[in-house]
């Protein structure tokens, strides 16, 4: 991929039916919506960004319902009623469809949207995820799966009474174990202040405990449903090839990216690589194939 050129970053708030959502769009040409994470906010793209619209892209950005500047509600965390923001999101901006990405637990966002709602998904890229209630990632979870997805989910609001207090240690230590070349300071500094305050923890905890709602949708879906754009499927260092043994099931027309020496956070360890899977997806086309055809592209 070519150098960057330097866009203005349009960063506003869009009043959605039941949120004010913070979104930051540049460049211009067709539109790619990129979900973040945790513990991220849309800063995690900042790198990548610039990339894809020197490439000749819109860049969508949002904060997540509850996370970075969008507004913290009290319920809404299921990963239907997130794709259904994207969507309304969209609507906003007057835009058709977008190239979707989801990383970590934008994932299930977007393939939420991409199965709900598959006219609004020109192609879809999956990095570094899990996605719950499909098949195929049985090696990933076979120690029980991290440690951290039990915790914020246990009722009552026991995870954000342990680390109110403690959030620049918390969110660092994800950082830390995320990156293999590091997160730099800043970046760090602004993702530790998104999630400081029990309100900003609570939200962030509530998408943990939609999970077993989501991983039910999904499993539900997946009897018969088939994904009818273009998929990527993005492993590094964590997830490793388990997204695409999952989306091989249900994507037939899948490409894998490996990039073992990137850590979890693929935007700040390999944001070169990760912008060029992310155009190279949106060029493809979908081929209208039914299920059972050939398998899935590798690409180490």
């Amino acid at each position: 991929m070519g150098s960057t050129t330097h866009e203005t970053s349009e960063v506003e708030v869009v009043q959605l039916r039941d949120l004010q959502v913070a979104v930051t769009t540049t460049g211009s040409g067709p539109p790619i919506l990129l979900l973040h994470g945790f513990p991220h906010t849309n800063a995690i793209w900042r790198t990548v960004t610039p990339l894809l619209v020197a490439a000749g892209h819109q860049v969508v950005a949002p904060d997540l319902r509850g996370l970075g500047s969008s507004e913290v509600l009290v319920d809404g965390y299921d990963a239907a009623t997130l794709a259904a923001d994207q969507a309304a999101l969209l609507d906003a901006l007057g835009l058709p469809a977008a190239h979707v990405v989801g990383l970590d637990l934008g994932a299930a966002v977007a393939f939420a949207l991409a199965t709900s709602r598959p006219d609004r998904v020109s192609s879809l890229t999956v990095v570094e995820a899990v996605v719950g209630g499909l098949p195929g990632a049985e090696t990933f979870v076979a120690g029980g799966g991290p440690w951290w997805f039990g915790f914020h989910q246990a009722p009552g609001g026991l995870a954000e009474d342990v680390v109110a207090g403690a959030e620049d240690r918390y969110v660092r230590f994800f950082l830390g174990i995320g990156s293999r070349t590091g997160v730099p300071d800043d970046l760090a500094d602004t993702l530790v202040a998104a999630y400081t305050g029990p309100g900003r923890l609570r939200a962030a905890f509530e998408h943990y405990r939609a999970m077993p709602s989501n991983a039910a949708a999904n499993r539900a879906w997946s009897e018969s449903g088939t994904l009818t754009m273009p998929v990527t499927a993005v492993g590094a260092s964590t997830v490793q090839d388990a997204p695409a043994r999952q989306l091989e099931r249900v994507a037939p027309d899948l490409v894998e990216v490996l990039l073992p020496d990137s850590g979890h956070l693929v935007p700040v360890d390999a944001p070169e690589q990760l912008a060029d899977t992310i155009v190279a997806t949106a060029a493809r086309r979908a081929v209208g194939r039914s299920r059972g055809g050939p398998p899935p592209a590798r690409n180490a």
